[in-house]
């Protein structure tokens, strides 16, 4: 009989149950590893558990709960497909592969097993293949959103866009989840973008904000929502960054004509990532400029403008990716500007006099600092880099973020030269001291990054290695955000060698100016 001074199984499992459905993952985590330790050998405990371990990211630990569930219900499904997940999720591909093929074979007529073999395989790069596998679940199962849904992200990575908008419109007529809509809608206004669908694309943009999205975020704002409808001449104007530091940098070139739009009468207050203040405070001097705040509230992630001069002052907020529906709603709207962040004219002097005279220079940066699941197969392979690295007489510099000693020393091997460290700066935080350097540079080679968004941002030229049907490229051949940014993209998705030839010979012409 349980103590009564110790809660029931029964009544930790409600209680973590009721908290996940409030959104407070962290105490619903907690509650439920109570009620586990209660229930060691419970299936469905060891489940739930798994689940809330991978919507907080915690993905090795989920994968270890999801392996004790197989060891327990070896024809569980849930478990199983769970385990292959995480597996891919950390990039253990073959043994996803490995047990999501045993679970077919006991299961042959399951299309979500088809369907997850199919996500593993495209999250592998090999696109192609995985369209066999959606096939086959929706053969299945014709009513599974969820394989639509990831058939048309396999056709939007080919460049069938058409084929993907399909797919598209047939994943949002079946699902039947709010989150999945919200993911849908999200998914299909990027295609739009990619497609050069601009005002479409901006409006569908918009469901990045549904509540039912991962990781929601709900703003905390004085004054009233900005639409495009309002006026915003004369009026003072909060905006609120958002997404991650290279989504904050990309929008930040809507605000020169959003200052225009307020006009001498209005004004312009920003609130950015705290790393981004001085860099946008010299870049906006007409502008109050400070850092955001963030914080977790009942599951949501609210974000709000940290200490206002005068909330009472702010007429209208809108956040930063919303501007475009009012900015740029066709590509005419880009103007062909060269940069308009400012770096620091000190910094940039002293890291050119840090590179001093000799071969041209080139900075280098590989990866995102988050490789976890669909964002490793977004960048090259380190072994793709080689002729990069072999490439004229220049200068490499690294300005790869968190960069681990190993990719330095396998860089090194690869292209026989060893990448120079730019001393006592953190390539991570110092983003305002990055930026001088950059600018210093005579050419930086970034994938889809923050660091490559920065070095466009200041005007420097940028070569930027992207996949194919890149959304941010809205559909030109040109980068239209940053005009000093030429993208390299590889013509089948995966297929990196001829975008590498192509940057190589960019840097062996670097080497022939000289």
């Amino acid at each position: 009989m349980p103590s009564p001074l110790r809660p029931s199984p029964s009544a930790l499992r409600a209680r973590a149950a009721r908290l996940e459905r409030e959104g407070d993952l962290a105490a619903a985590l907690a509650a439920y590893e109570a009620a586990l330790a209660a229930a060691p050998h419970d299936v469905d405990l060891l489940a739930s558990l798994a689940q809330i371990a991978e919507r907080l990211g915690m993905m090795a630990p989920a994968e270890g709960l999801w392996r004790q569930a197989c060891a327990l219900a070896p024809d569980n499904l849930q478990a199983q497909d769970g385990r292959a997940r995480t597996l891919r999720e950390l990039g253990r591909y073959d043994e996803a592969i490995a047990v999501l093929q045993a679970a077919i074979a006991a299961h042959p007529t399951e299309a979500r097993l088809w369907n997850s073999v199919g996500v593993t395989l495209s999250q592998q790069g090999q696109t192609e293949s995985a369209l066999t596998f959606y096939d086959e679940a929706l053969r299945l199962d014709p009513r599974l959103a969820t394989a639509a849904y990831n058939r048309a992200g396999a056709r939007f990575d080919l460049g069938a866009l058409e084929a993907a908008q399909a797919d598209f419109a047939i994943a949002g007529k079946l699902a039947r989840k709010p989150a999945d809509a919200a993911m849908i809608s999200f998914a299909a206004a990027t295609l739009a973008l990619a497609r050069g669908d601009l005002a479409a694309g901006w409006e569908g943009y918009e469901a990045r904000l549904s509540p039912h999205r991962p990781k929601p975020v709900a703003f905390e704002a004085p004054g009233r929502r900005w639409t495009p409808n309002l006026r915003l001449a004369g009026k003072r104007l909060l905006v609120l960054a958002e997404q991650g530091l290279g989504d904050e940098i990309l929008f930040a070139s809507l605000l020169p004509e959003v200052s225009e739009a307020l006009g001498p009468g209005g004004r312009l207050t920003l609130a950015v990532e705290p790393r981004l203040v001085a860099l946008f405070a010299r870049s906006f001097p007409q502008a109050e400029v400070l850092p955001h705040r963030t914080e977790p509230v009942g599951g949501r992630v609210r974000r709000s403008a940290g200490i206002l001069a005068d909330p009472r002052a702010i007429d209208l907020w809108a956040p930063l990716a919303s501007l475009p529906r009012q900015f740029r709603r066709a590509i005419t709207d880009f103007p062909d500007r060269p940069g308009f962040l400012v770096p620091d004219p000190q910094r940039v002097t002293y890291w050119r006099q840090w590179l001093g005279e000799g071969p041209p220079s080139a900075g280098l940066t590989w990866r995102s600092g988050n490789l976890l699941g669909d964002r490793r197969r977004q960048y090259p392979p380190m072994a793709s880099w080689k002729p990069v690295l072999e490439a004229g007489d220049t200068r490499l510099v690294n300005l790869q973020y968190d960069v681990q000693a190993e990719e330095l020393e396998a860089l090194a091997a690869l292209g026989g030269r060893t990448l120079l460290q730019p001393p006592g700066l953190d390539l991570k935080n110092d983003i305002d001291d990055l930026a001088a350097l950059c600018t210093a540079l005579d050419l930086v080679v970034s994938v889809s990054n923050a660091t490559g968004q920065l070095a466009g941002a200041c005007g420097a030229p940028t070569v930027m290695l992207c996949v194919p049907a890149a959304w941010p490229r809205l559909g030109q051949e040109s980068y239209p955000w940053h005009p000093t940014i030429r993208p390299m993209a590889p013509r089948i998705f995966g297929e990196w060698e001829p975008a590498m030839a192509q940057t190589a010979a960019l840097m062996e012409e670097l080497t022939a100016r000289r």
